[in-house]
């Protein structure tokens, strides 16, 4: 089973559009959409890229807030963990030594305490950490 990182939820996005990279989409078409879930941070991180981009191009907010509330929400909406305390204190001991984004630390705690697999073009941000990575980007290549 996986947690899809942020970068892995924007990247399916563009499969919309038909710009989504084609390893990506292969590796997410060969999996059961109730094995992916979503972490609470990576709704938090697309919600705030959508209110920075509401203060320069208010209606390409306006249509990934709909995607937000329409699409991604309801798709999701059994598979999405919060930030319990088991995971909010792993990603303490994540964060400190290396000084890694805190967000990254919280995505990270949560795959580990869940046993999840991280999915996410990011491997390096979270190398050392003992957690299973997978980069679909990188497949067959």
């Amino acid at each position: 089973m996986y947690l899809l990182d942020t970068n892995i939820v924007s990247e399916l996005r563009k499969a919309e559009k038909g710009r989504a990279d084609a390893q990506v989409l292969q590796w997410f078409s060969g999996i059961k959409i109730q094995h992916a879930y979503l972490s609470v941070i990576s709704l938090a991180e697309i919600q705030t890229g959508i209110l920075l981009l509401a203060r320069r191009d208010e209606q390409a907010a306006a249509i990934l807030q709909n995607w937000l509330k329409m699409r991604l929400l309801p798709e999701f909406a059994q598979r999405i963990l919060p930030l319990d305390a088991q995971a909010a204190l792993l990603s303490a001991q994540f964060h400190v030594p290396d000084k890694s984004p805190l967000n990254d630390a919280y995505i990270a705690a949560t795959a580990k305490t869940h046993g999840l697999t991280l999915v996410t073009r990011n491997v390096r941000d979270f190398a050392g950490l003992g957690i299973e990575v997978f980069d679909p980007f990188a497949q067959g290549r």
